[in-house]
This record gives C-alpha cells, structure tokens and sequence, in this order.
C-alpha cells in the first residue's frame, strides 16, 4: 500500500518528523577504544575533523564526524609516526614527522597524505617546523644532521609545501619567518612574504656566548645583522619569540645569568627594553604571557627558582619601557605564570599572588600562600574575585589539568574554575567547580569536587566531569550552570581530557579517559553530541545585549578608548544557538579620551608618581626648528595615544597636545675634552686584595664596581670605579674575599666562623648564611662554585678543629640553595672537593671529584673519588694521585706510577673513562722535575717538561700535542721557567698562533751551574716555527741602538712570567687585536729588569718601538684606543697615555704630590675609559686611590658598519700576517679584525667582535706544517725522524668510514690551518688503502680532497678529536694561573665557557702542581697580604706595604671574578712548593 497520497500515510509520515525533531532528554555518547594512549588531539579549525595520536604505536588516528568514530590514517607506515603537528594557519594542512628523513603532509584535512624528504631528521629537542602565517606553503624545517654522537643544527626551506625543500643555512640554532603571527608586519608586502630570522653561531664559534641574530630578506642568498643596542650588533643571541605585533630577542653573555631583551616591531630596527632598575632578567627566570596588540607582558622570576615568584611587567606600546603592573605572581619551576586574560574581552585578567612573599622570599621550604584576584582594567586596578560576600580562588596556569586556556573561552563573558572561598587557596584536590557568566564579576558554585569543565555552542552548554577520581557521570548545564543535569557513561573512567572546537561554537564534545589499573589499562574516546536538547535554534528576542566590562556603579566601563558589549543568548532561553565555526563578535561603542588611553611617548618615562612622563634622552626638535639655541620650540609633551587606541578626542583630554620647548634642551652638553682624576685616602698599611664585580654585555646599569680589603680587615665598596668608596660590613672581621667564579654579580666574604656574608648584585645587598663548618685549617679553598648553577656551592670546612682533639681535619659540604639550611656531607679528610662540568662531557650536573685520603688517614696517599649523587655512591678512579685539574672537557689528573718514582698524565673527556697521554719517546720525566701545561689556544697543547730543575737554574723544552692534546712533537728547547712553575711563554690574546717565550741560551753551561742566559723568540704559527725579535730602528728618543752583528747579536728581549711581580700583567689583551706591551732591552741577552725600558708592537709582534726609557707598567682601555703607562719603580705624579695604539704619548699630571704605584687597573674585558691606580701616600703612612677618567675627551661613540666597516665609519680592517711570507697568511688564511682608526676622535663603546671575517684561504707553504710525532725540526728547518716511525693507520680503525690514510713524511697540518693546495706536505708521502676498504680505493683513487689528516698518530682518547678543537681553537680570555696539587688548590679551570679560562696545567714532581699557566705566583693560601705585586724596585713576589707575604694572583678577568684557588690562613706560611724528600713521592 501506497502512503504517499493516502490521509493515513500523510499522518505516519508527520508522526516521523515529529519523532526525529523530539525534544532529547540526554546527549548522544559513543565510543573507541585505543591500545596505546591518545595524545596530542587536534581539531582542524571551524570542521568536525580531529587527529590523535596513539603514543605507544606511533600511529595517528582520524575523525571527519567529531569523534564518533576513528580511522587510521591512510599513507603514514605504521609505526612512523613521531610528532604530528597541525599548522597554525591553515585549516588544511598538518604534518605528520617521522625521526628519520621520510615525513608526510595533508592539505585535506587527514583524508590523504604526501610523502616528502629532508636532508635531515628533524630536531628533537627544538621546534622542528616554522610556520608563514601569510602563506602555508612556506615552511622552515629545523633538521639535526648528526655524524656518531656529534650533531650540528641545519634549517631548510620550502616554498610549495614540501613539494621541495632546499638548504637555507647551516650552523642555525632556530630560524623562524618574521611573519610568525598573523599580527605581525614588517611594513612592506615584500619583506612580509620572505624575511626571516636565524640565530646562528657565532663567527668561527660554536658555543653560545658567541650565537648572532642574523635576517634575511631572500632565502640567505644575502644576509645582515642588524644592530641591536647603540648601532651595534650583539651576540650571545639564546632565544627569540614573536608575540602578537612584536618580535623579542634574547642575549645573554658570559659570566652573567642577566639577560637583555631586544624588541622589534619590524623585525629589522630593534631597541633594548628597559626595566626598573631595581629588577633584571635572567636565564629561565622570565616568561612572556599572553600579551595585549598594544603591549607586551612579563613575569619576571624574583626569588629562587625552588620556590618561585613574579614581578609582572607590562610594556608600552613598542615594548620599549616596561612598569610594575603585579607583584609576587605566584610561578612554578618551569616558568609557568598563574596569569590569564579572559578570552574575547579587553582588559579582564585573573592572576594569583603571594600571600605570604616575604616568608617565601626568605626561605625555600616556605609554602606559599596563594590569593586569586581580577583587574577589569588591564591591570591598573586589582579586585578580590567573590562568591556572595566570600573571597574565591581559583587553581591557574601552574596548576593546569586541561587542554587549552584554564578559565575561559571565545563564549562571551563565561568563566570556569576550580577553587575555594576563604582567605587562601587550598589544595587542589579539596576544590569545587565554580562558574561566572559575567566575565568573572560574580561567581557561584556549580558542582562538588574538582572537574574538568569545557564551553559549547557559546556557552549554551556547560560540561564537566570529576578529575582525581574514576567516575562514570558526566555533567552539564544549560543555563550558564545555575542548574545541573548527569548522563551515565555504563563505565568508570579516569578523565583525562575534555575539549571540543577551538572556537567552542559546537554542541559536540571529545572526552578521553582510561578505565583499570595497572597494567590493564584501556583508553577510550568518548564523542558527546547535545544537539537535540533544545528543540530549537535560537532567534532574536532569545539574545540579550551584554556589556563585557562594568565599572564599581554598574555601567559599562571602557578600555583603549570604547566600550565592548555582545549579543549573548539570555541563559533560560531554550534554544540553542546552533551555528557551528561562526566566533561570537564584540561589538563596540567609541568613548570620549581620558587619561588613560595615553602612555609616554618614545624617550619618555612615568615618574614615580605615574603623573608624568619625563624624558630619558635627548628631545629631537622638528626639521628646521632651533636654529638658534635661544629660540623655542613646539615639541612632544611627553604623551602620546596608545597607538590601536580609538577613544574620540572631541570632548576628551588631549595629553599629547604640543607644548613649547627651550631648543637649550635638545643640545647635549659636550665633552670637556680633558681627562680628569679622583684621589681617596685611607688610613692602612696596604691593600690586601681587590677585586671588579663586572657588568657584562647584557647586564643592566652602568656600574663599575670594584671591592677592596685593606691590611684593616676593611671592606670598601665602589660602584664609580674608585671615585667614591663606601665602607661595607663596618665591624665584621672579614678575612677573604671570594668572587663567584662564574657569575660576575656574586661575591662572597669570609669570617672567621660559620657566617657567611655574600651579594648577589655587585654588592648592593648583602646577606648572610650558616656554613656548616668554620673554615678548614689546611690552606684549601674553602668556597667551591658550579659553572652552571648560581646556587650550587661546595664548602670545605674544618672539622673537629676546636679545642684539642688532634684529629681537624677537612670536609666537604653541598648547598644547592646557597646555604639556606641544606648543607649536605659529602666526604671528611679531602684536600679537594670540585663541581666537574659537564658541558661538551654529557655527564650528570652532579657530577663532583674528591680527593680523599686512604681510609681518612692523611698519612696515606690520596684516592680521587667521583659521585653524581653526593657521595651516595661513588667510584674511586685512582688510588694514589698527586693532583687533578679540569680544562673545558677535559679531566687532568697527575698520578704516581706503579714503582712510586715519576708521575704520569691520565686524561679524560667523560668524566668516567681515563687514558694515559703520549709524550715524544725521548722525553722521560725524572723524579723531582716537573711539566706545565700551557694554552696555545689554538685546539692544541703546548706542554713545558723540565729539563733542569735546579733552583735558579730551571729550563725546560716545550713540546707540542696533536688536536686532542694526548701525543706530543718537539716545539722548542731550553725555554725558561722558575721553581714557582711559571713558564715563560705567554700567548698573545685575541691573536690566534702567536706566542712569545724567553729561551736559555746557554743551556748546557748552565747544567754546570753557569747563571742562565735568556732570549725572547717569538712564534706567528703556533708553536711550529720561532724566531728571534726583531729589534726597533731607534729607541724612544732617536737614537740607535748599541748592538750589531744580526739577531743572534742584536735582538728584543722580554721580561716573562718569572720575572712579573703580579703575573696578571700580560703583555696583551683580547680587547686590543695586535696590540703587546713589554719591558726589556735591545742586545745579545735579556738584561736586568730593572735596567730595562718599555717597549710597544702594533702588529702582533712584527715590528717594536720603544715606548719610554725605564720600566712602566701599563693597561689597556676602550678595547686598546686607550693605552696607559705608568712609571713602575719610582715615585711619579705622571701617567702617560696614548690614544693612537702608541705612536704619540700625552702626559697628565693626577697630583700634586708624587705617590709610590703599586699597581694600575681597570676593569677585566679592558673596555671601560676609567683606570685606577692603587698607591702608598707620600710619606708612606697610608694607602690610596686614584681613578682615572678618560670618557672627558670625547663623547661620540665610533660608528661601525659591521658589512662594510671601511667605508665611511672610523674603523679599518687589520690582517695580520707572518713575518716570513710575503702575503698576510697565517694558519692557511687570511684574517681580518676591526680597529679602531687611530685618528678617528671617538670611543669604542659596547664591546667589538673584533675578528671581522676570513677574507680567503691561501695555497699551503711550509709555514702551515709542524713536524709529525716522532719527527724533530732539523736547523735548516725540515723534519727529521728521531723515533719509530709513527703508525697513520690508526684512522682507518678510529673511523670506519675513513677510505685511506697516508704513509709519515715528517710532516703535519697545524691544527686550526686551513690552506688548501700548494705544498701540501702532509700528503706527499703513499696513500695507501685501510683494511677492508681496498675495491672502494681503488674506484675512488683520484686524488683524496684536501681534508687530509689532522691526527698524525695513535689516540688514546679518540673522542677528544671530535670534542676538543673548539676548545683550543677558541679559547679569548685573558691568561690565569691556578696551581692544583697544592694545599691551596680548587677548581682551576671555567666550565661556563668551553674555552679555557686558566690556560696552563703546571704539574710539579715534588706536591705536583697541575696549574693553569701562566698567572699565580707562590702561596695561593696566602691571599690575605693581598693581590698587589708590582711594589717594590726588585724582582720576586713581595707584597706592598711591607710584611714580604706572598699573595694571591689571578688574571685580569680571573682575578676580577675571584677564579681562582685561594683559602685563608696565616700569612707567614711558607711556600707553596716546598720540598719533599724522595721518599715521598
């Protein structure tokens, strides 16, 4: 039968529809079980289509009917599956990455899937993918191309979304398109589409400290850097983000956790952002939350990072000048700030607080006391959230339990929590569900318990269900949560997801639980549909017009500049809205200007009152105004309208109306063009030590602190370079000083007892902790410091040192909160305890050393033990060592052999496995002589081996290791050393292969007992070539020198090391490229040094001039456009100073009395224009100050075009070169470093990347190679074999990919040489294949490409080779010296910077010393009679002030931030290398 056209089928048809469109009573729920778990779900924006992944399969399922059912995708392999990831502006499109080569992408949706291919698997430990927020098929593709275990970062790009991808830059840390946020502009379409910024590694670097911003605007076919602060370019670049309409980048350089944040909005002219001066940014101590369009936000870590908490800072709108906006936000240990703003609507943000800051502030353990509050403002005003009359709080960010945003969603004006009324949170399992629909204003409870809540159809339904415990209901409402309704899922389940679409306009849900325990453990996605719990769609009169803001009386209150309102559906209609992927628009009504829709303008700040805006620079008049300095002006008020604001200006407050201006106020005042001086007394004998708290490149003010002890136990404090002093711990008896050795702003001082005074801000607060122990009584350091963490302290105290119990001996303790009460043992009876870095090691942080005696009985020799885990387990390396050492990656220990008669050398780079080094075969050590190791910078090893050990008579041959410093050759014979260890040998800084020793000529006479006879040579190719000093045409005043016979008769010579009162006086500095002071003399020998003269080089040590008759000593300032000389040995009231690297000399008169000079300095990276001299007063009855100011005689900073520094600026390219090859090639390349013109009237300011560039390689001579291990260099410089010959085929079975190697010729490429061609002498010996390889030689024997090889020998620890280059290839500080193996040594080397901060190892038979070279005289345990050697007409290492105590010494830079090993006893102790009789060692 027919119904169509019949009354009763009509009626059954109408009873159909009727049923379908009932009225439902409850959602439709369905289910999908998973074997692994779902993770990582997404929606396609504005579709039903979600992706997931099944972590434990790597596989990636697909919903197109909002997770009703699921499907494998089709394409992907199974089990390839590593990260999905959806683009962020492209619906479409998703990628799915595997962690080999092979990736997929969709631009379906997840229908089908592309294969594609990159070069490289993606980074596993950075964002892989950078997305274009104008164009999806441009994308970055961060790749790790790794070779064994060493990886190095590699970025490609495609333009047709992966259809290809092309190489866009190597050596890249991250590289992003300007255009990250669809906010962003660059301001030219041009630049929108292509520009994008890398950070990259540094010029010849790898480490951080060196890492660039650089952008391009055509695929880094051409790149620039852009300058960053004062025109100048920065690096150490560690991070960059795009917020909203900004681009944020940050630097951080060494010896500082302090960082500087540079802001863009272009993406091409940055500035640095600005702070209150009480408040800095640290490494992982900020976070940048959700920001405004017209402002940036930032929580600033202000206590320590186990217990964190905040000072919010918002921005002005070009995020140059941020304000206090909250203070003690409450943070969690990974940087994650309770701060919300509701979503949709301007203004309204809830944040959590610290109740109980100061509490929190004062101790670790401290719970925090969290209150919740809500600012209807944009955060000017602050206001208690409230249910009734009772205070709520609400569980925020760091406490986040849900995908998403934690309170809130596109659903206009409703807000979800879990919290509790009263006067603090509680915990979170203690909370309840509550509910707002009025954007946070009021708030009731909803449902018992914590839940997971989510928002749909606009807010028309309301779900949660409970978390923390299995259930089987779920909950919703559809009146904005006044009521609430339960539907049964038949199971229990763990929730551990609630979410629906992204725009929370969809009346379905995605839930994803796990039922069981255990091992059985099912995960299922349960899809929730609502539709059909209205019958119908909402209309008009169902809306209702709702304000977004009110203010204390009810009206709608406005923000940057109009009022904000939405059409809403009235919470009891029954209806719903039903219009899936169409966002809820605000609507908006203008409002007249008032005061706060302005912000200062552009170099303008709030007064403290926040009434004003006062200007930080100079005002820039218009074009043509203020032709005459008397005329006015109509300039900036100072105000100016928050750009985005659109308040109407017609009946309004106008604050950035033009007001009248004096043209006086544009005009700097100039430089007085004179130097000027600073003279302070005080009542002393001398100055025991003194020490710079150095700002570095990212640190904030402009400081320059320097902190000085008197033989008084007086501290004083300077913060203007010895201008001014102020008298610090008044009464306290300090007896030491010790700088943190890593963190310039850190220092500690020393008592007596367990009290421990200390500053973690260059001295501007001082504060205290208990030490377990009073100091040791052993002469060891007492204060050990972690390279990485600020905090993390080793204290070596004496035990059971008070009254007369007879067994004080030393122990160890670990803090890793700075002494706050969590002191914990580490060993009794050590000499020394150490922190072992482990960058380039890859080993624990924890990881420490100890040298412990044999069953704590200090009669027995003492083991080395190490322990990641403070000693709860450990592993004892060597039972009878005699010291050890770290070098960047490298672990020295200096042993006892099996028979107990000579010393040996074992090495390690992981910390846990040693090898023993390689010496030349007719090299022996005998007992009682000793070997030093020194720096060549240059990733190889120059080592000094005692020959004579003679007091008076010592000399030495330096020998010279391969690239993993583990085999040595023969460099040069005879070179003098002293019975302290010091080597004359000093490396010219900032200059790579240059170096500069002192050679005993008569080395077989003196043998007999004959008086050494010394000459200076230098080298221009790292050791493998010397020669004699060529002597200048004329002494300072025009004369000839009285010498002749060529240079074995007539040379320059040198006062070293062994002679240097205070060996921090190097002849050079990094700062000043090309630049070396010394004293010495013209003739066959080194003379007196008190006869001696001064002399100067301006081209690495190729020509001399004599500078002054007499001995000076001197200072480099403004990065060598300042040199200062000051006469040394008689009491002057003159310096002399030379502003064109020495050609002319100014005399300037500092007093009218003449002072005795003890000393001159400045601060460690020799960049400041202020100088100090310390000296005794005339007539010997107290000490002085005297500061030095150079920043008088000009204030115009040097203008540096880094792309094309000579043309126009007042820089020049310098190319060094050697003095035996005509053409400027050194090391196989020609270099190129920035120097200031000597003429050009300026100073250098921020400090200068001086290294330029490498113009070019040249073609290979004589002068690129040393002779090979077991070769000697022959007079007529060829190498001989003086051994067996040595085996090259080690390579083939240290790398099995090697195809050959080549039979010895004598000869080896000097590591770090980069010529190519030419003589190639490494290579014209047989090539002859490795074993195995030999069909694949003989295919490929057309000549090996010009790697060649760089390790001539055997390799006991072949991971060196890989790891160790960089260290010496790149190591730019200044020298120090720090002696391990005696009483008084520590951690002698800095870990922070791979590069080696204490460049020599002296290992000494007797107490073995393995000290950094060339930089600490005897005694370190003497350090109380202070730091100053150059006193006194004579030689030796006798304080000032009388008294005849050694001190300790430091570098310039080491000795500023305290690296060194010191501890504090008496001061009549004697030396630190005493003798020990033979049966000893």
């Amino acid at each position: 039968m027919r119904l169509g056209g019949h009354p009763l089928g009509l009626l059954v048809l109408l009873l159909t529809i009727c049923i379908a469109n009932a009225k439902k009573s409850e959602p439709t729920i369905s289910t999908t079980k998973f074997d692994g778990t779902p993770g990582g779900l997404f929606y396609f924006d504005d579709t039903d289509i979600l992706l997931v992944q099944d972590r434990e399969g790597s596989n990636v399922y697909r919903s197109a009917d909002a997770g009703e059912t699921w499907d494998l995708i089709k394409g992907v392999p199974d089990g390839e599956a590593f990260e999905v990831y959806q683009h962020p502006y492209d619906n479409n499109v998703a990628y799915v990455l595997s962690l080999n080569r092979t990736h997929w992408v969709t631009d379906d949706r997840g229908e089908s899937w592309r294969q594609f291919q990159t070069d490289a698997p993606p980074a596993l430990f950075k964002q892989p993918l950078g997305f274009h927020a104008g164009d999806s098929k441009k994308v970055l593709f961060q790749g790790q191309d790794c070779e064994a275990w060493i990886c190095k970062d590699v970025t490609f790009f495609t333009v047709d979304g992966f259809k290809t991808t092309q190489l866009l830059r190597e050596q890249t840390r991250s590289c992003t398109f300007a255009r990250a946020t669809d906010l962003f502009t660059t301001g030219t379409s041009l630049a929108d589409d292509d520009r994008i910024l890398c950070i990259v590694e540094g010029r010849y670097s790898p480490w951080a400290k060196d890492n660039r911003l650089v952008v391009s605007d055509d695929y880094f076919t051409d790149e620039y850097e852009p300058a960053l602060e004062s025109d100048r370019t920065v690096q150490g670049i560690i991070n960059m983000a795009s917020v909203k309409k900004y681009w944020v980048a940050a630097a951080k350089a060494e010896g500082t956790d302090e960082l500087a944040l540079y802001i863009s909005d272009d993406a091409k002219t940055w500035h640095r952002a600005v702070f209150p001066n009480e408040h800095k940014l640290e490494e992982d101590a900020y976070t940048l939350l959700e920001s405004t369009n017209y402002s940036i936000q930032l929580d600033v870590m202000t206590t320590r990072p186990t217990n964190p908490m905040g000072v919010l800072f918002t921005s002005n709108s070009n995020g140059t000048y941020f304000t206090r906006n909250v203070e003690h936000t409450n943070r969690n240990i990974i940087g994650l700030v309770d701060f919300e703003k509701v979503q949709g609507i301007q203004g309204i943000v809830l944040v959590n607080t610290v109740k109980n800051f100061k509490e929190v502030e004062g101790s670790y353990a401290a719970d925090k006391i969290l209150q919740t509050a809500i600012s209807f403002d944009d955060g000017r005003t602050w206001e208690d959230l409230k249910v009734g009359k009772k205070k709520l709080h609400l569980h925020s960010v760091t406490e986040m339990r849900n995908a998403g945003r934690v309170f809130s969603s596109p659903a206009p004006g409703l807000v979800m929590g879990i919290g509790n009324t009263g006067d603090e949170l509680g915990h979170y399992h203690d909370g309840d569900l509550f509910v707002s629909d009025d954007a946070g204003l009021t708030w009731r409870k909803a449902l018992d318990g914590p839940h997971l809540y989510e928002f749909g159809d606009q807010g028309s339904v309301l779900v949660a269900i409970k978390d923390v415990e299995f259930t089987s209901k779920v909950y919703y409402s559809i009146d904005h949560g006044k009521e609430w309704e339960s539907v049964d899922l038949d199971q229990e389940i763990r929730a551990q997801q609630l979410t629906t679409t992204p725009d929370s306009t969809s009346l379905k849900f995605v839930l994803i639980g796990s039922k069981g325990r255990g091992l059985d453990i099912e995960h299922i996605i349960f899809s929730l549909d609502f539709e059909g719990l209205h019958e119908r769609k909402c209309k008009d009169s169902d809306f209702e017009k709702w304000w977004a803001r009110l203010d204390d009386d009810g009206k709608p209150s406005c923000i940057m500049g109009h009022k904000q309102y939405y059409n809403r559906r009235k919470p009891d209609a029954d209806c719903f809205i039903d219009e899936e992927f169409k966002d809820p628009r605000p609507q908006y009504e203008p409002c007249p200007c008032t005061d706060a829709d302005f912000e200062c303008d552009y170099n303008f700040v709030r007064s403290e009152d926040r009434k004003e805006c006062t200007p930080v620079g100079m005002i820039i008049p218009p074009d043509g105004e203020c032709k005459n300095i008397d005329d006015d002006f109509m300039g900036t008020s100072g105000w100016r309208l928050i750009p985005g604001n659109d308040c109407v200006r017609k009946d309004g407050v106008e604050k950035d109306k033009p007001v009248e201006r004096p043209c006086r106020d544009t005009i700097k005042k100039p430089a007085s063009g004179q130097v000027s001086h600073e003279t302070n007394t005080f009542k002393a004998n001398a100055f025991r030590e003194y020490f710079y708290l150095e700002r570095t490149e990212t640190s904030t003010g402009d400081d320059e602190t320097v902190i000085m002890r008197t033989d008084q136990q007086e501290i004083y404090l300077s913060r203007d370079h010895g201008k001014t002093w102020e008298e610090i711990l008044v009464n306290y008896d300090i007896l030491a000083i010790y700088p943190h050795q890593y963190f310039n702003d850190v220092v500690y001082f020393i008592t007596a007892s367990k009290t421990v005074y200390y500053s973690m801000e260059r001295g501007l607060n001082i504060r205290e902790f208990q030490a377990p122990h009073e100091p040791n009584h052993d002469r060891l350091q007492i204060i050990g410091f972690h390279p990485d963490h600020k905090d993390w302290l080793i204290w070596t105290g004496g035990a059971e040192c008070s009254g007369w119990s007879g067994d004080c001996h030393s122990a160890a303790h670990v803090t890793t909160h700075r002494g706050d009460n969590d002191w914990q043992p580490l060993l009794d009876y050590v000499r020394k305890c150490q922190f072992i870095p482990e960058k380039a090691r890859g080993g624990s942080e924890k990881l420490v050393y100890c040298e412990q005696y044999q069953d704590e009985d200090k009669a027995k020799p003492l083991q080395l033990i190490a322990s990641d885990n403070w000693f709860d387990d450990r592993k004892v390396h060597f039972q009878d060592i005699i010291d050890f050492a770290t070098m960047s990656e490298f672990i020295i220990v200096a042993a006892k052999d099996e028979d107990q008669k000579s010393l040996k050398v074992d090495a390690s780079v992981d910390g846990s496995t040693f090898a023993e080094a390689l010496f030349p075969p007719n090299f022996k050590v005998p007992h009682q002589q000793a070997y030093t190791v020194l720096d060549s910078s240059t990733h190889s090893v120059f080592l000094h081996v005692t020959v004579n050990s003679l007091a008076e008579h010592e000399y030495g041959s330096i020998i010279k290791s391969n690239s993993n410093g583990t085999s040595y050759v023969l460099s040069l014979e005879a070179v003098n050393r002293n019975s302290d260890g010091y080597v004359d040998f000093e490396k010219m800084q900032g200059l790579e292969g240059v170096a500069v020793v002192n050679v005993v000529d008569n080395a077989k006479l003196v043998d007999n007992g004959q008086a050494k006879k010394l000459k200076t040579m230098i080298t221009h190719n790292d050791g493998a070539e010397w020669s004699l000093l060529e002597p200048p045409e004329k002494d300072s005043e025009g004369r000839k020198f009285d010498c002749s016979g060529g240079l074995q008769k007539c040379s320059l010579h040198l006062h070293g090391y062994t002679e240097r009162k205070d060996p921090r006086d190097t002849f050079s500095s990094p700062s000043a490229v090309g630049l070396m002071v010394g004293v010495g003399n013209v003739g066959e020998y080194l003379g007196q040094y008190k006869t001696g003269n001064t002399f100067i080089t301006r081209d690495g040590g190729i020509t001399w001039h004599e500078v002054k008759k007499g001995t000076y000593m001197w200072e480099y300032g403004d990065q060598g456009a300042i040199v200062v000389i000051v006469e040394e040995s008689t009491p002057t009231d003159v310096i002399f100073y030379s502003l064109d690297e020495g050609e002319t000399w100014t005399e300037y008169k500092f007093s009218n009395e003449k002072m005795q000079i003890q000393q001159i300095s400045t601060v460690p990276s020799d960049t400041s224009r202020n100088f100090l001299l310390w000296a005794t007063t005339p007539g010997g009855d107290g000490i002085a100050t005297v500061n030095l100011d150079f920043s008088g005689l000009t204030d115009r900073q040097c203008t540096l075009d880094e792309e094309s520094p000579e043309e126009g600026g007042d820089y020049y390219l310098w190319e060094p070169r050697h003095p035996m090859q005509d053409n400027n090639c050194l090391f196989g390349h020609v270099a190129q470093y920035h120097r200031k013109e000597p003429q050009a009237e300026c100073y250098n300011g921020r400090k200068i990347d001086h290294l330029h560039s490498i113009a070019r390689n040249c073609s290979c001579t004589r002068q690129d190679f040393e002779c090979d291990y077991n070769f000697q260099r022959q007079n007529d410089g060829s190498c001989a074999l003086i051994g067996e010959m040595p085996d090259h085929s080690q390579i083939c079975r240290d790398d099995p990919n090697t195809l050959e190697y080549w039979k010895p010729t004598g000869y080896r490429r000097i590591p770090l040489d980069t010529c190519s061609g030419g003589r190639e002498l490494e290579f014209s010996g047989q090539s002859i294949a490795c074993p195995g390889r030999e069909k694949e030689y003989k295919k490929k024997r057309k000549g090996i490409s010009g790697v060649g090889l760089f390790f001539a020998i055997t390799m006991p620890i072949c991971a060196a080779a890989a790891v160790g280059w960089w260290v010496w290839r790149n190591w730019d500080g200044k020298f120090g010296r720090i002696h391990l193996g005696d009483t008084a040594s520590g951690a002698g080397f800095d870990g922070t910077n791979p590069l080696i901060r204490w460049p020599v190892v002296a290992v000494s038979g007797l107490v073995a010393v393995v000290a950094t070279l060339p930089l600490l005289a005897s005694s370190l345990w003497r350090s109380v009679a202070g730091l100053f050697g150059r006193g006194g007409s004579g030689g030796g290492y006798g304080a000032i002030g009388g008294g005849g105590a050694g001190r300790r010494y430091t570098t310039r830079s080491s000795f500023a931030r305290g690296r060194g090993d010191y501890a504090v006893v008496d001061e009549d102790e004697g030396e630190l290398l005493g003798d020990e009789s033979d049966e000893e060692v």
